[in-house]
């Protein structure tokens, strides 16, 4: 397939297209082992995830939960906390703890360490050179890690009314006085529960029989119930039809059971998905195609049809999270840096991640909906958080740490925890299953009292004590009352 001719000496080892997590991970290790490496990023250093994603999702969800703790002021044993704000300076902060952060990412510190950073787009000209600001670099490899955008859905009259995506909503400074979220996916319901919090009237609205649809069905019921306590509409088995622009509101048409639903509301944020960014820098030229999810197609090495081009990140998949991009940046530039020698295929054994809702929602490898559909046999242990003295003192007595384990034995398949720091505590099961540690380790493991890590060893007391040795017990029984001499 491979109809271009390779130079005989290149200006580069490596150049990475795309600043974003997959990106910026890629050129540090390309620097870090001294190859000449070049970073093309035609927007902001840092990607979605600093400029319009984790970093500033996770930063109004602070400002929500701090207003949520106080609006439960008797819970602590105060009468009364009042709290004055104006929606403008909470997304005031939100920009300067991304203007905080922003110097991880910057120009500035990639250059110190070594790497070229060049704002501009860039053009893939052939497998080996890439076409920047007019000019023509050579390289022996390529990374693409271009990343995904919102994806919008073609829903009819969507173009005539003005709608938000995760990409823009950090522009609001007035809050919406009725919104309606389009989606209740973890983008979609962490931003339903932060904006209801302020204030606003949100109706997240869900095509699917139910919220978190690859989450088991009693953790999504979980969080639409505590959505429901805090008085957000939460709409399933909703599909969009259309909308509607009114004299002084807007109309969202939806369809459910047959019947037509329509709701009246001020914003809409759109919030269904991402699409990977693959149109305008050369792929279709080359003719390097895409799987059937619109990501591109690459093998276990992380490697295009062309083998010295790789792709890492949202725009390859199967993950959109900044961890597994970070993750995945590691097996394609050390590949195409020493690939000639060995390559790495990409470990996907042990993947996390969270939803920061509240109570977060935290999963690594398979739950039950996973086992039985890929018919792995497995048993179930939960521990509910509700009788951990920690969750109890800070008034968050609520959630589980729900574990599937191999049949009879300890070695953990999968864990879902739901409650307050989920995303924190998950590590522990993270780490069980990257390095072989069973549930009986972790009972063995001393966990500070009191904390909320405590659940992860109380879950493995509850696995302990329903594979208890029966046997064993009643001989023990009948040691100790011969002792007694009864």
């Amino acid at each position: 397939m491979n109809k271009y001719k390779k130079p005989g000496s290149f200006d580069r080892n490596l150049i990475v297209i795309g600043a974003g997590s997959a990106g910026l991970v890629s050129a540090y290790i390309a620097a870090a082992v001294k190859a000449r490496v070049t970073l093309i990023e035609k927007h902001k250093m840092g990607g979605d995830c600093l400029n319009t994603g984790c970093v500033p999702s996770k930063a109004l969800i602070r400002s929500a939960k701090l207003l949520s703790q106080a609006r439960r002021a008797k819970e602590y044993g105060f009468r009364k906390i009042d709290v004055e704000y104006n929606f403008a300076d909470v997304m005031e902060r939100v920009q300067r703890v991304i203007r905080t952060i922003e110097p991880h990412d910057s120009i500035q510190r990639y250059t110190e360490l070594g790497v070229e950073c060049i704002q501009a787009e860039a053009k893939i000209t052939s497998p080996y050179s890439v076409e920047v600001n007019g000019q023509t670099l050579t390289t022996r490899s390529i990374i693409i890690a271009t990343g995904a955008r919102p994806f919008v859905p073609p829903i009819p009259a969507i173009n005539d009314i003005r709608y938000y995506t995760s990409d823009n909503i950090w522009s609001l400074r007035n809050l919406p006085r009725r919104l309606v979220i389009l989606g209740g996916g973890p983008i979609g319901s962490e931003l339903t529960q932060c904006f209801a919090r302020f204030g606003c009237d949100v109706t997240l609205v869900e095509m699917l029989p139910r919220i978190l649809i690859r989450e088991d069905p009693e953790i999504s019921q979980m969080i639409t119930d505590k959505f429901r306590k805090e008085g957000i509409k939460v709409l399933v088995d909703h599909q969009a039809r259309g909308f509607r622009q009114n004299a002084d509101s807007k109309t969202i048409i939806c369809e459910s059971n047959g019947k037509v639903v329509e709701i009246e509301f001020d914003e809409l944020l759109v919030a269904v998905g991402r699409k990977p960014n693959t149109e305008g820098y050369g792929l279709e030229e080359l003719g390097i195609p895409l799987t059937k999810q619109g990501t591109i197609q690459t093998n276990q090495y992380l490697q295009t049809c062309y083998p010295n081009i790789y792709a890492c990140g949202d725009v390859a998949g199967p993950y959109q999270f900044t961890h597994t991009a970070a993750h995945q940046a590691w097996y394609a530039s050390v590949n195409a840096l020493f690939g000639k020698f060995k390559k790495f295929k990409a470990d996907y054994s042990v993947i996390p991640w969270a939803t920061f809702t509240d109570p977060e929602v935290a999963r690594v490898g398979l739950n039950e909906l996973q086992a039985r559909e890929n018919g792995i046999p497995y048993e179930v242990t939960t521990y509910d958080i509700n009788d951990l003295d920690r969750a109890i003192v800070d008034e968050e007595a609520h959630g589980l740490v729900k574990v599937l384990t191999v049949p009879g034995k300890d070695k953990v398949l999968g864990a879902t925890i739901v409650g307050d720091h989920a995303g924190d505590l998950i590590t522990e099961y993270i780490s069980a299953m990257r390095h072989g540690i069973g549930l009986n380790k972790i009972l063995g493991t001393i966990h500070i009292y009191p904390t909320l890590a405590e659940a992860n060893k109380f879950a493995a007391g509850v696995w302990k004590k329903a594979h208890a040795p029966v046997a064993l017990l009643k001989w023990a029984e009948r040691f100790h009352r011969w002792q007694r001499g009864a």
